[in-house]
């Protein structure tokens, strides 16, 4: 699995179409049996109490895309707080399992483990 974060516009849709993935393999922000993610913080947020039970699911993924969550203001909700928690915590468990793990800034990757 690949994991791409990066900020919002920062060309994680763009280098995820580079790899081969056309707009009918990329799910955007819902989990279906499509090989590839992009938005998983959308996905948590929808609930982020359980996040944790789509590790399972997120791992027989190609790719996924998620937004940075945790270099930016601390929202004041709770939730939205809680929703950047949760999304954090499942990008640290899909990066301790991806094969390579790729950090878009300003629409260059850059290659954080693997090869």
């Amino acid at each position: 699995m690949i994991l791409i974060l990066g900020g919002a516009a920062s060309g994680k849709r763009t280098y995820l179409l580079s790899l081969g993935y056309g707009p009918q393999d990329i799910a955007d922000g819902v989990l279906d049996d499509k090989k590839a993610l992009y938005g998983l913080e959308k996905l948590v947020a929808a609930d982020p109490k359980g996040a944790q039970t789509l590790l399972p699911a997120l791992l027989q993924k190609e790719v996924v895309a998620c937004c940075e969550v945790g270099s930016g203001v601390i929202p004041i909700r709770y939730e939205q707080r809680q929703a950047r928690e949760a999304t954090g915590r499942i990008c640290i468990q899909l990066a301790a399992h991806a094969e390579k793990v790729v950090r878009m800034v300003a629409g260059i990757p850059t290659i954080i483990k693997g090869a």
